[in-house]
Formats: C-alpha cells, structure tokens, sequence
C-alpha cells in the first residue's frame, strides 16, 4: 500500500538539489546489539541484507547514566566487516569525549577496511554530564573543544602534516596517513542553535534527533545560511535524522515496546519524547517520516523497538519500501 502522494508533493525538490548526497540511505540503528555476541552481530547483519537495507547505525557512549555505552566506531567496524554492501554511520559518536588524533587514526583505518561506506555522524553529548566528567571533559566547554576536535580531524584526514595550537589541543607535525578516499563525511549533531551552525561552519550535514518535520527544515536552512556566511562551498549535503520508534500490530502495542525502553535508556518518561518517536505500524511510521524528505533529510536511522529483532529489521524494511514509492 502506497503512502498519500499529497505530502511528497515538493520531494522532487530535494533529489533535484546538486547539494544533496545522491538518493535515501533507510537503516536500522540496533540498540540490541551492544554487549551481544559474535553470532548475534552476523545474524542482525544477514537480516539487514536481506530486509534490503541501505545501512546500519550505531549510537556511541562511554559511560551513560549506570555506565553504560558502546564504542560506536567499533561498531561500524564491526558491520562493515561482516557486510560488504551495507553502508554503516555513528548516530552520532561523542568525539569531544576523545583526542582528535586517535579518532582520525581510526578513521583512515576503516577507510581502508571499506572505503565510501562510513558516514561519520558527531555530536558533543550532555545528557548525562557525568559522562563526560569520568572522561576528563568540562561540560561547560564541550561545545568549543567540538569545535576544535572536528577541524583537527578534518585536517589530519587530509593526510598532510598538521601544526595547531588551540585551547585543548598542541599539535606539532601530526600526520595520519593514509587519507581515506574517497573522504569521510561528517555529519554533525545538536538540536541548538550553536550546533546547526556549527554543521554549516565545518560539517558535510546536520544530524537531528526529537525535532519536528517543521523544525528539520528550519534547521537545513540555518545551517546553508551559516556555512555562506563562513564563505565556505557548500558540499553534497547529507543530513540524517535519529528517530526512535515503536512498531506493533498498532500504537498501543507498539508503545508497550518503545515507551519501556526509552524510560529506561534516559531515565526519563517517554512522555517527554513521544511527539517526535512515533509508535504504530510501519506504514504509520512510514507517513510520519516522508515530510522529513521533504525537509532536507536524506539518511534516516529507524531506533525501532518491537517485538524482537526480527521484527524490528523487518518493519526497517517495509518502512523504507513504503517511503521510497512515496517520494518516487
């Protein structure tokens, strides 16, 4: 069953912009999958393939709330080394969390490992301030030292040698070879203001999350508006959205699956979530996601929460049918 063309009617628009990175990337960001098994990671993989997929995500935290996490870039590793046609993004990974030549070491190495498949989605985290206290990070700064970590990681990823001083880091002659090609890009997270701009000023994109479809598309323009005002070339923008969801036979089952593991997660109710993280079929979520299209998102990782992972991956695979037709 095909979606109402009605809400589509401007999508042309987007797949027209020379701007935007070719086409819709539809995948599933598994919150089952940190702390599971080697077996477990090649069966969710296979059912990505076969669900016909376009990525998986990983989220990415080092000690959130009661300590938990999983290394994000890990976990793109470990996909696109199990897959070779999956492509693979962190949604978003914490870099102000870590030192900027480490990251940028493990870039050029998973480039290597699979090259053009890794988006690299940033963000600066806050949701848990201890988070980044055990690692060493004043909260209050964290928004400067991103600044500062994406520019350094871009420049090594250059492949030339990098002289910086700046607040956090002293560089003599860092040098990360080789440079990935074709390049990474870097797509970057934050629902403020300082964060949209940020994405214009150094970032491939912006990376949404709990945003309206409205919102999505005001924010697109903020961040076109701050990357001419920093008199750089626009690049073939890619911008994605997080979006949980919960997928049932209709909303009240399927909100008996997100609305658990979302209070869980944030320590937080769902209540407080839940006009942006949709529960219902996967054709109620497909109509809640096409107006994003429309927005400016081009890459849509589905948070789904459902009966079990197979379940889950499949809902992903409908979904995506069901907007591609939409916006075809």
């Amino acid at each position: 069953m095909l979606l109402d063309r009605s809400v589509v009617d401007r999508s042309a628009v987007i797949r027209d912009d020379p701007r935007m990175a070719d086409g819709l990337s539809i995948g599933y960001l598994p919150t089952r999958l940190p702390g599971a098994g080697a077996a477990e990671w090649r069966r969710v993989v296979r059912l990505a393939e076969e669900a016909g997929l376009d990525h998986l995500a990983m989220g990415d935290h080092v000690s959130f709330y009661v300590g938990a996490g999983f290394d994000g870039l890990l976990g793109v590793s470990n996909v696109l080394a199990l897959s070779e046609q999956l492509e693979a993004n962190t949604g978003v990974y914490l870099l102000p969390l870590r030192h900027p030549v480490l990251v940028a070491r493990q870039l050029a190495d998973i480039a290597q490992l699979a090259p053009g498949r890794l988006t690299f989605g940033v963000g600066i985290g806050g949701e848990d301030p201890h988070e980044l206290q055990v690692c060493g990070v004043d909260p209050a700064t964290r928004g400067r030292r991103m600044d500062e970590c994406v520019q350094v990681v871009r420049d090594l990823l250059r492949g030339e040698p990098v002289d910086h001083a700046g607040e956090f880091f002293h560089l003599e002659g860092a040098r990360i070879v080789p440079e990935p090609a074709p390049p990474i890009p870097m797509v970057v997270g934050g629902r403020s203001d300082a964060a949209i701009a940020r994405a214009g000023r150094l970032g491939d994109g912006w990376f949404g999350i709990w945003v309206s479809a409205l919102r999505y598309g005001q924010a697109i323009a903020q961040m076109q508006e701050a990357a001419g005002a920093a008199g750089r070339p626009a690049p073939a923008w890619r911008n994605a959205l997080n979006v949980w969801c919960g997928v049932g036979r209709g909303a009240d089952d399927a909100r008996q699956h997100v609305a658990p593991a979302m209070q869980a997660f944030y320590q937080m109710p769902y209540e407080r979530f839940e006009r942006w993280s949709p529960a219902g079929t996967a054709k109620h979520l497909a109509e809640f996601l096409v107006p994003y299209v429309e927005a400016g998102c081009s890459t849509f990782n589905l948070i789904l929460n459902g009966a079990d992972v197979v379940a889950e991956v499949e809902a992903a695979g409908e979904i995506r049918e069901l907007m591609l037709a939409a916006v075809a």
